[in-house]
């Protein structure tokens, strides 16, 4: 069984992160934010979010193409 549990997890944070950066961008000349010093938030951890949700899917993907050890 060849179930990598790195994959879903990344396409999860990366769908997040993608809803994250849309919203943050749509919101950015928003009052919102003002209690955050003007940082706009969404869109910070929408790339964090990505980042990471793309860390995963690569590190899914190198663990398929790494030849397995005898068997």
């Amino acid at each position: 069984m060849n179930f990598d549990l790195r994959f879903p997890i990344g396409l999860l944070f990366s769908f997040y992160g993608v809803v994250l950066c849309i919203f943050g961008l749509a919101t950015s000349g928003s009052d919102i934010y003002k209690r955050s010093s003007d940082l706009n938030i969404n869109l910070v951890w929408g790339l964090v979010l990505l980042a990471f949700g793309a860390w995963m899917l690569l590190l899914a993907r190198w663990a398929k193409t790494k030849p397995s050890g005898p068997k």
